[in-house]
């Protein structure tokens, strides 16, 4: 196997830099495309047959991971809150929190019945991949699947969620003890189907101030990761606008901490310390560039990081639907070749 990116993440020596991008997967390639256009982007997830082909579509990409193909919402349609995906709006869900009993009203879901697809996907996915290259499995952050339950979607202030937060403690806590169970469950549970690293998404808790999140949020988080060390499988823990939070993530104990574009790479790594492993954190928009100006951004990226055991290079966000392909993989070459040891 090439394992670089594992041994990255254990802070181990690797003959380059590894590379993988979030949304690595997806509609800016056209064999996804290919495929979307025969089955709805749910359809895809519950197929895992399906999920499998799409899984392996960056590979011709040179990349030194393959992420499960699935969606951090899936658990929250057993658990009691049906969602769609409407065009030109994202998710949308059809039972949001409105009231402290809607809390109660969720089920504690078992993901080895409720969420079966996800878990057989994975082992298609290890199966097809026949030991070239590892497979990331994910979840989304407790935060964040509060924020979309209680906005019922997209949000651009969280106003909802923060109301809720902070006028209803004690159902928030119930709240985030329930979605902390599931995603630890879920996460354990791909590690067993064979995921050789996991990574926790909290796409929003940017939105957070430091007291707030380390009030609110951080203690759950700190319990998903320690759970999951007892698997002694690699952890990423990934979140954007993080800039104010990062010593206090660091706190969750993770393998390794992405960083969104917004942060100097090696101020972020200060940050988190370098006794843990740093992802990232190349914005998406620069796939957009003149290579020139894509590669220098990347060069100097890898200059921050300076040789140090433990980088991972990837975007600091999800690659955009409109890149070019080709770009991402001259991108790939280049993080090899830029990066030799």
């Amino acid at each position: 196997m090439n394992d670089r990116f594992l041994r990255a993440l254990r802070r181990e020596t690797v003959d380059c830099t590894p590379v993988w991008f979030m949304r690595q997967a997806g509609r800016y390639m056209p064999e996804y495309r290919a495929i979307r256009a025969k089955y709805t982007l749910l359809e895809i997830c519950k197929q895992p047959e399906v999920t499998a082909e799409v899984t392996l579509q960056p590979m011709r990409l040179g990349v030194d991971a393959c992420i499960l193909f699935a969606d951090i919402l899936l658990p929250l349609d057993p658990m009691g809150c049906p969602f769609s995906f409407e065009k030109g709006e994202g998710p949308v869900l059809h039972k949001p929190i409105r009231q402290v009993s809607d809390v109660d009203d969720l089920r504690l879901i078992d993901p080895r019945e409720s969420l079966g697809y996800v878990l057989e996907g994975i082992r298609l996915s290890k199966k097809e991949l026949a030991g070239k290259l590892p497979l990331i499995g994910f979840a989304g952050a407790p935060f964040t699947l509060a924020s979309y339950l209680l906005e019922g979607g997209k949000s651009t202030h969280f106003l909802k969620t923060k109301r809720f937060m902070i006028e209803h403690p004690e159902a928030w806590n119930r709240l985030m003890t329930k979605l902390s169970t599931v995603v630890t469950d879920l996460l354990l549970a791909q590690i067993d189907a064979g995921a050789d690293a996991v990574q926790l998404f909290d796409s929003w808790v940017g939105q957070l101030s430091p007291y707030d999140y380390t009030t609110y949020v951080l203690p759950h988080v700190q319990g998903i990761f320690a759970k999951l060390k007892e698997r002694n499988v690699p952890t990423i823990h990934f979140g954007t606008g993080t800039a104010t939070l990062l010593e206090h993530m660091a706190k969750a104990d993770s393998s390794a901490l992405g960083l969104d574009w917004r942060m100097p790479f090696a101020q972020g790594w200060d940050l988190i310390g370098h006794d843990r492993a740093c992802q990232g954190n190349l914005d998406p928009c620069m796939l957009f560039a003149p290579q020139d100006k894509l590669f220098a951004a990347t060069d100097r990226i890898l200059a921050e990081a300076n040789g140090r055991a433990g980088h991972v290079f990837n975007v600091g966000h999800g690659i955009l639907p409109e890149t070019d392909p080709g770009v991402v993989k001259a991108l790939v070459d280049h993080v090899h070749e830029a990066s030799k040891r």
